[in-house]
C-alpha cells in the first residue's frame, strides 16, 4: 500500500467515526438529561430532578434525547415497611412449606399429630374442670360456715366473720375465676389448633399436587 492510499484509508476511518459516534453510557452522568412529569401532567427536562418530584418515576435521556433508562419512584417509609413485611411473610411461608414437606409423608401423619395435640388439650381441660368442681364444693362449705357470722347472720349475738374464713372465701373465689379463665383459654387453644392443622392439611395437599410449581 502506497503512502497516498494509507492517507486515504485513515481519512475514511476518521469520517466514519464522526458519522457514527459511540452510544452514550446511561451510567455516565455527563450529558444526561432527565424527563419527569409534574402534578399537573406537564413534562419537564433537566440535568437533575427536583426533590419534590423524586418520588415519581423519571426517564433518563442521552445526548441525542433518546430514552436509555428509567429512575424508579422513591418509595415512602410506609411502602418500604409494607414491602419488608411482605418479604418476611413470603420467607415464613417458604420455611413452613419446607417444614411440611420434610416432616410429613402423608395427610394422615398431620391428622395423627393433630389428634394427639387435641387429646392433650382435652386432658388438660378435664383436669381443670375437675379442679373447678372441687373449688365449687369448697366454696359451698365456706359459704355455709360464713352464714353463721355477721354480716350474713342477722342475729344480734352473731360473731364477726373470722379473718381466716374471709381469706379462704376470697382465695377460693379468685382461684375459681382463674381456673375458669384457663378453661376459656383452652377452648381458644383448641379452636386455634384445629384451624392451624386444617390450614396445614390444605397447604400440604397443594404442595403435593401434581400441578404444584
Amino acid at each position: 500500500m502506497t503512502d497516498r492510499m494509507r492517507t486515504l484509508a485513515f481519512a475514511l476511518l476518521l469520517a466514519g467515526s464522526a458519522l457514527h459516534p459511540a452510544a452514550a453510557d446511561p451510567s455516565d452522568k455527563k450529558g444526561v438529561t432527565y424527563r419527569w412529569v409534574d402534578e399537573k401532567g406537564l413534562v419537564h427536562y433537566g440535568d437533575r430532578i427536583p426533590a419534590q418530584y423524586s418520588r415519581s418515576e423519571s426517564a433518563i435521556l442521552n445526548r441525542e434525547g433518546v430514552e436509555v433508562g428509567k429512575l424508579e419512584a422513591q418509595k415512602t417509609p410506609e411502602q418500604l415497611a409494607a414491602e419488608a413485611l411482605h418479604q418476611q411473610e413470603v420467607l415464613r411461608q417458604k420455611q413452613h412449606d419446607s417444614f411440611l414437606l420434610f416432616t410429613y409423608s402423608s395427610v394422615a401423619d398431620i391428622e395423627r399429630l393433630r389428634d394427639e395435640r387435641l387429646d392433650t388439650i382435652q386432658g388438660q381441660r378435664q383436669a381443670a374442670e375437675q379442679y373447678v368442681e372441687n373449688l365449687q364444693s369448697r366454696l359451698s362449705l365456706l359459704q355455709t360456715r360464713a352464714m353463721m357470722f355477721k354480716p350474713y347472720n342477722p342475729r344480734a349475738g352473731a360473731h364477726r366473720l373470722p379473718d381466716d374464713l374471709a381469706e379462704d372465701l376470697v382465695r377460693t373465689l379468685n382461684e375459681m375465676r382463674t381456673q375458669k379463665n384457663a378453661l376459656a383459654a383452652k377452648d381458644d387453644e383448641d379452636a386455634a389448633l384445629r384451624k392451624q392443622f386444617q390450614a396445614d392439611i390444605e397447604r400440604y395437599k397443594e404442595l403435593r399436587s401434581p400441578h404444584a410449581t
